[in-house]
């Protein structure tokens, strides 16, 4: 009889059998599913960057395909919001040649002329319910809609605004055409994914052992009866090969099947600022069969290893053995990784130490489940010296003869407590750096430009203000450079008096009262004044001015010396400078319209506006966390489970006897929470640890500052402890079932 028939033979006969192979399909599917999703991820990002090329105006390093030639448009990028804070995406262009002859982005069927624009869907919807002092008339006349090939993702809002080359802003850049595909991948996504392959992968591969070492011991006594029957140790291998091959195939072919369920979930979580079309996540043929292919394998590999005391002591796998006492060498591999993990951190700069990065994280994440064994064993001795109760010592008795059998069950809740460990560290660490310093005061929308149009922009600005019924101002706030002994080339801000107390984050404290000045919130001293236009150049004596302390308003603003424009010289050009002008919450978006329309697409920036995007960004991360380490948490609990069901299975033949004798099955459930419970409470440490480590080097590679440490990082200890808790939970109805059957069936 061939192997593949045994092997269906086996699993038509026996019921545990059958469960086991049902739970290792399950964790199969589980692991492919989202290798899947995880690796098609950065493709994802990626296919979402091509289609919004055309709306960048900097040429991206990756980009090797440039447009050469004579420049044929004028080009500029800017950012806008909605009133109720959605970020638009605006891009004002101007033709330097015939339109006809501009090749246009998949998605564009024309080129706006001067006053003419063209909106996504999204975009139109929200403008034709808006009035358009508030929204409409800072684009122009719509003439046409994008198409979904030309937005980064289905809500998208996007202006694309035509205008004659004069009107452009200052920013604009000259470009041979719209730039084309092949930006790359977003990295912090891709980042995140290469984390998730990790972190969500390794707990599927435990919850599959866990299924599989659900009948262990009856395996091993099945197949050393074949070997001491005659079979050669070729017919063992070919028997659990084909028998983990069936169960392991068909999850693959599951997984493969459920993935685009799990692709379609994935394009309704939103990433900056939108959600995915259905096409990103689709991955190539030799990946998907690499993983469909590459998942079992590595589960059969394993299966295939497990065998090796049935094919050199069939006897003892019959009869029993004593497990071989673990080295304290286990403990090395553990800062070994934590070194190069550092390391690679340390001098990340490719895509090379990059994936490296991930395994040493890998390694880092073995070489707990490695130590922790011995670690139990070493703690099962004390317990087992230190306590009397029947519970207590039969509990330190397993921890003591079967470490790796008792920390099997802890190791899923590990990894996900590494993992919470890990977030916990990246994000507040991430907050930390949110926030936005005060250039100018709260509510003040600004754009910055050339001094020739500076004064233009103020006063077609005004003119819209006072069309609109709106009190506010626009004030000049001109770029200057101070000097004053040994300070020179020191920043400062010229702008009159009144102008400053209305837009700048200070307190003038009166000082508008006397005679035009310099106006500092510290001491300037040590010579004559004098004032350039720009750095370096020489400066123009301002002679016997005063100066006039001030003091600044509210946290993270700017020490910005004002000069009062009363007191430049005549002779003396500004070459940049700003317009600025106060708002209020209820004519915030009235004053971004007359802003934004004078200033033909310039970017419109506001403390307000920065600090919404770091808040979208941030949950952003916080979204795709929560996801992942629920998914973590769900599988650590699953393997737990299966594993503490798994070792009540191993041991029928010892619990049937203890409760023949009249051991209570409160007693040996006791035994069995305790025997979950202190290797869990040592994985959940040492994983704890290990992930604010590898959290605070993840960080490293997003910033130079020092990472946040919060008393929130206790929590997913605690929850692992208490999942680890709750997991055993199922060795009362494992104990009753060794009870209810026959101690002869063993």
């Amino acid at each position: 009889m061939s192997s593949f028939r045994i092997a269906l033979r086996v699993l038509r006969t026996d019921r545990r059998t059958r469960t086991s192979a049902l739970l290792i399909a399950l964790g199969v599917a589980v692991a492919t599913g989202l290798v899947l999703l995880l690796v098609s991820l950065p493709g994802a990002t990626e296919a979402r960057a091509d289609r919004a090329a055309w709306q960048l105006t900097a040429v991206p390093s990756s980009v090797s395909d440039r447009p050469v030639g004579d420049p044929t448009i004028q080009h500029a990028a800017s950012e806008d919001v909605t009133p109720d804070g959605q970020k638009i995406d605006r891009v004002d262009v101007a033709a330097l040649a015939d339109p006809s002859d501009i090749t246009l982005p998949p998605g564009i069927d024309r080129l706006p002329g001067p006053g003419e624009t063209l909106m996504s869907p999204a975009l139109a919807e929200i403008v034709d319910a808006t009035p358009g002092s508030q929204l409409g008339e800072r684009y122009g006349e719509r003439v046409g809609e994008l198409g979904d090939e030309a937005l980064a993702f289905p809500e998208q809002l996007v202006a694309l605004v035509g205008h004659t080359p004069d009107e452009m802003p200052a920013n604009a850049a000259e470009l041979g055409g719209f730039l084309p595909a092949g930006e790359g991948p977003d990295m912090l996504l891709s980042l995140l994914a290469g984390v998730g392959v990790v972190v969500l992968t390794v707990p599927s591969l435990v919850l599959i052992a866990s299924a599989a070492r659900l009948i262990a011991a009856r395996r091993e006594q099945r197949l050393a009866v074949f070997r001491l029957a005659g079979a050669t140790p070729r017919q063992v291998i070919s028997m659990v090969a084909a028998e983990t091959t069936i169960a392991a195939a068909a999850g693959a072919l599951l997984g493969l099947a459920i993935s685009p369920l799990l692709h379609h979930l994935a394009t309704l979580v939103p990433w900056d600022g939108g959600t995915w079309q259905a096409s990103d996540f689709e991955l190539g043929v030799v990946p998907t069969v690499a993983i469909v292919v590459g998942v079992p394998l590595l589960v059969l590999l394993a299966a295939v290893l497990g065998l090796r005391r049935v094919l050199s002591a069939p006897l003892g796998a019959v009869g029993g053995h004593t497990p071989k006492p673990l080295h304290w060498w286990r403990l090395l591999p553990l800062p070994l990784s934590a070194a190069m993990f550092a390391y690679f951190v340390s001098e990340a700069d490719s895509e090379i130490e990059a994936m490296l990065i991930m395994v040493s994280m890998a390694m880092i994440i073995f070489s707990i489940n490695l130590a922790g064994p011995w670690i139990t064993a070493l703690v099962g001795k004390a317990f087992s010296r230190g306590w009397r109760r029947p519970s207590g010592l039969l509990a330190g008795r397993r921890l003591t003869e079967d470490p790796r059998g008792a920390y099997r069950a802890t190791a899923g809740v590990a990894l996900a407590v590494f993992t919470g460990a890990m977030a916990l560290t990246v994000l507040p660490s991430l907050e930390s750096l949110s926030g936005a310093s005060r250039e100018y005061a709260d509510g003040v929308q600004y754009v910055q430009g050339e001094g020739a149009d500076l004064q233009r922009i103020a006063g077609e600005t005004n003119d819209r203000l006072a069309r609109y019924g709106q009190s506010e101002r626009a004030v000049v706030v001109g770029e200057a450079y101070l000097g004053a002994g040994d300070r020179q080339d020191e920043y400062v801000k010229v702008v009159d008096c009144r102008g400053a107390e209305q837009v700048l984050p200070i307190d003038m404290r009166g000082a508008c009262e006397g005679t035009p000045g310099v106006y500092a919130p510290y001491p300037l001293t040590g010579g004559e004044l004098s004032l350039a236009g720009m750095p370096g150049e020489p400066g123009t004596p301002l002679g016997d001015v005063p100066v006039r302390p001030v003091e600044e308003r509210g946290d993270a603003a700017y020490s910005t010396v004002v000069v009062d424009s009363a007191v430049v010289p005549d002779d003396l050009e500004l070459s940049y400078g700003t317009v600025a002008v106060p708002s209020t919450a209820a004519n915030s978006d009235v004053v971004r319209t007359a802003l934004a329309a004078a200033s033909h697409g310039a970017h419109i920036e506001s403390r307000e506006v920065r600090l919404a995007s770091q808040e979208g960004e941030l949950g952003d991360v916080r979204r795709v966390t929560v996801i992942g380490l629920t998914v973590a948490a769900l599988l650590g609990g699953c393997s737990a489970a299966i594993a503490t069901a798994g070792s009540v299975m191993d041991r029928r033949r010892t619990f049937g006897a203890l409760i023949a004798a009249g051991t209570p099955v409160r007693v040996l459930a006791r035994a069995l929470r305790a025997e979950a419970g202190l290797p869990a409470f040592i994985a959940t440490a040492g994983a704890g640890i290990a992930g604010t480590f590898v959290g605070v080097g993840l960080f490293s590679l997003l910033d130079d500052g020092d990472a946040v440490v919060t008393p929130w990082l206790a929590a997913p200890i605690v929850l692992g402890l208490v999942v680890a808790l709750i997991a055993s939970s199922v060795c009362t109805p494992a104990l009753n079932r060794v009870r209810s059957e026959p101690l002869s069936d063993e």
